[in-house]
């Protein structure tokens, strides 16, 4: 074990043995009420961060209307005020894709396949996130193109889709290349519609992987980069993109039965990866803002995931960028929530219970102030921080909520200085509002997020 993780458990157990009194009371003095989201008194208090190169925004779950409410807000105040261009957001690149092309207006995608369309389809089809990019295709159409704001995903999950993206762009670009293409992918058309089947087999039964074929593939993409008539096209970036999300998504399907922590780490290096080659493409001063969990966006090293061996694209965002990575998570105490019960099953709007004793939601709760932020980057307070540098539990609901086993199940322990640089409390939340569920019908238009 690394000498930062044993301080950080000696910390855990004397923390344990001698709980701190009084953080409540500092975080009272400490939080900076919020404005009203649509006042122009709110985004202003999110210029402290503007000088940043990545601006990252957590949620604690992935259904709660406030978190995509307030990330939304702050978003549009980066782009309109400080120059943000790119929204890089925890989602499959094939999905993102066709929300890019429509607002940048770059025309249909070739991918007939609809957006966001499984489980759990809540976490993008909804309210919040249809507002926010219908402001983004408004806002975008009053740029030139060259200027214009990208929404991107950062996923590994994509691997069919992914495959279809590139080969759809050969075909059509460089037909050439399309066969030895098809040839490569066809080892993995056996468990396009169940990957996880594809890892268990070459990880447990002994079959053979295609590693070295999606490798072959995506270094014949590659190859091709010498071109100078493709090097700025967007259909080859986006497909060399897919090609590097096949090769990802090959290697984390076998992870996942490999036990350990490889496969997590396997899916935040390829968020981390995909995020330096959307800022390289944007070219030299390009700003990203990052919208993901806060598992994946609070630094892993201070919290139980990173004492046990995982990292996350926010540890690699302050590792790479230092200060010019700001992260920012959310937290709330009781409201509603929208999750599953388990992976595929329907979606339920959930109430979310009262946060634990010893949690940092309790502590915020305690505090007594509604809606805050508390910032500890821009002018860092040592009883602040030091009250914050203590190991309490920290709430994460992803897509599943289960309150009936909620503290094995949602909480770890997290020493919020060192994991954010800021935090947004809520005290009651709302769930997200769903859109109607996509049609099933293939070749049936996909008016998301445009359609009424």
């Amino acid at each position: 074990m690394n000498s930062p993780a044993r301080d950080l458990l000696q910390r855990l157990r004397r923390h344990r043995a001698e709980p701190r009194t009084g953080i409540a009371d500092i975080l009272r003095h400490h939080a900076e009420p919020l404005p009203a989201e649509d006042s122009p008194a709110f985004g202003q208090m999110f210029n402290r961060f503007a000088d940043a190169k990545v601006v990252l925004i957590g949620e604690a779950s992935h259904g709660t209307h406030d978190f995509y409410r307030t990330r939304a807000a702050i978003t549009r105040h980066l782009i309109e005020h400080h120059g943000f261009a790119i929204v890089a957001v925890e989602a499959d690149w094939p999905d993102a894709g066709q929300i890019d092309r429509c607002v940048r207006d770059l025309g249909p995608s070739a991918w007939k396949q609809q957006a966001f369309a499984r489980f759990p389809s809540w976490m993008w089809r909804n309210s919040d996130v249809q507002a926010f990019v219908r402001w983004l295709r408004d806002h975008n159409l009053g740029q030139p193109a060259a200027r214009r704001v990208e929404f991107r995903g950062l996923d590994v999950y994509s691997l069919r889709h992914s495959i279809d993206e590139v080969l759809d762009y050969l075909d059509k670009s460089h037909p050439h290349l399309s066969r030895d293409a098809r040839h490569r992918y066809g080892c993995l058309t056996p468990w396009h519609d169940d990957p996880a089947l594809y890892g268990h087999f070459t990880e447990r039964g002994n079959l053979a992987t295609c590693e070295d074929a999606v490798v072959e593939q995506l270094n014949s993409l590659l190859a091709e980069r010498l071109d100078p008539l493709i090097q700025d096209d967007e259909g080859f970036f986006s497909a060399v993109q897919n090609a590097r999300v096949v090769r990802a998504a090959e290697q984390y399907y076998r992870a996942m039965y490999r036990g350990g922590k490889s496969s997590w780490n396997l899916r935040d290096r390829h968020m981390f990866d995909t995020l330096q080659s959307l800022l390289e493409h944007r070219g030299p001063g390009a700003k990203a803002v990052v919208w993901a969990h806060n598992s994946h966006i609070g630094n892993a090293a201070a919290t139980r995931m990173g004492w046990e061996g995982e990292f996350n694209i926010g540890q690699l965002c302050r590792m790479a960028y230092g200060r010019d990575a700001v992260l920012l998570g959310m937290g709330t105490d009781h409201g509603s929530v929208a999750a599953a019960d388990d992976w595929d099953a329907p979606m339920k709007i959930k109430p979310v219970v009262p946060a634990l004793a010893g949690s940092w939601e309790r502590e915020f709760l305690l505090a007594g102030v509604g809606a805050s932020l508390t910032d500890w980057r821009t002018a860092p307070d040592e009883d602040l921080l030091d009250a914050l540098s203590e190991p309490l539990l920290e709430r994460a609901i992803g897509v599943i909520y289960r309150p009936e086993t909620e503290r094995q199940s949602h909480y770890f322990e997290a020493v919020l200085a060192e994991q954010f640089d800021a935090w947004l409390w809520f005290e009651q939340t709302e769930a997200v509002t769903p859109l109607p569920a996509p049609h099933p019908l293939e070749n049936e238009e996909d008016t998301f997020p445009f359609g009424l």
